[in-house]
């Protein structure tokens, strides 16, 4: 764990460096008008889920010290414009979650708090104003029978998913919705497949599952007393917790629906290996409970 602090600038910097270089025609790979991918030949790479960890990893060692809240919105703001500027709004969310609920572990100002709460809703308020395609999502969780066909077609194939379901489910592998009816089935919409196949009882065992692994994070993190290895764990448990809450959230329509995935479940080369890195980074920490 030493040699991850020791060089947690090196390793935020190279995710920085990947991050602008995404943004290059003919570097980064252009998808349904966002720009989040490098191919590298034998596979491609989405620079953002890579900054998700080392970002927590550097914060950690970063925020050891106190550090005043203009320092810290300067260093969140360059990481928001490059990742706003692919755009990924999703990942946006998650970055500010973790950062915020870090920068307040790390011992911040009830006032400092405040201030960054009003700051962070002010910018968000402005992204979705400001984006037509963000307002058709908001107008869409507020009333998903608006246009079925159009804006509100992903979140009502969602709930037919979940619907048709039932108890028990219809079956693994039987899922209908999978079949060119649901969006992202594979990503940011598997747990409707779980969900269809395996019924209420199947989806509710998965839900306790991830709670179960939640829990034992959250259990590493109470424990540890070296401020970096407590901010680090708290980092990527909040890291866990943020996602699968707005993954979740998201597809029984209690929030608008956002591009995030489900860590070890939705499909996602890089998406999986960062949680994994978590993951081990977490039992590092672990082991000196």
């Amino acid at each position: 764990m030493s040699l991850f602090k020791k060089y947690a600038h090196l390793l935020y910097g190279v995710s920085l460096f990947l991050m602008v270089i995404v943004l290059i025609p003919g570097i980064g790979s252009k998808f349904l008008g966002a720009r989040r991918w490098i191919d590298i030949g034998f596979t491609v790479i989405q620079p953002s889920e890579l900054l998700k960890i080392t970002l927590a990893i550097y914060l950690a060692k970063w925020l050891e010290q106190e550090r005043s809240l203009k320092h810290f919105l300067l260093l969140l703001g360059v990481n928001l414009v490059l990742i706003m500027l692919q755009p990924d709004l999703g990942t946006a969310i998650i970055t500010v979650g973790v950062s915020f609920m870090i920068y307040y572990l790390s011992g911040a100002r009830i006032k400092e708090i405040f201030s960054f709460s009003a700051v962070l809703v002010a910018a968000i308020s402005a992204l979705i104003i400001f984006s037509p395609y963000r307002m058709d999502r908001v107008k869409t969780f507020m009333d998903p029978t608006k246009d079925p066909l159009g804006a509100s077609y992903h979140i009502n194939q969602v709930l037919y998913g979940l619907g048709s379901g039932g108890v028990s489910g219809v079956g693994l592998g039987k899922s209908r919705q999978k079949y060119a009816y649901l969006p992202e089935a594979t990503t940011d919409s598997i747990f409707v497949i779980i969900a269809e196949e395996f019924g209420f009882l199947g989806s509710s065992l998965f839900i306790l599952t991830l709670v179960g692994l939640l829990l034992a994070s959250f259990k590493v993190a109470l424990n540890v007393h070296d401020k970096f290895d407590k901010l680090l764990s708290s980092s990527i448990t909040l890291l866990f917790l943020i996602q699968i809450f707005v993954n979740l959230s998201s597809m029984v329509a209690l929030v608008p629906l956002t591009g995030v995935p489900l860590p070890f479940i939705s499909y996602g080369g890089s998406s999986l290996v960062t949680n994994f890195i978590a993951l081990g980074l977490l039992i590092n920490i672990s082991k000196r409970v």
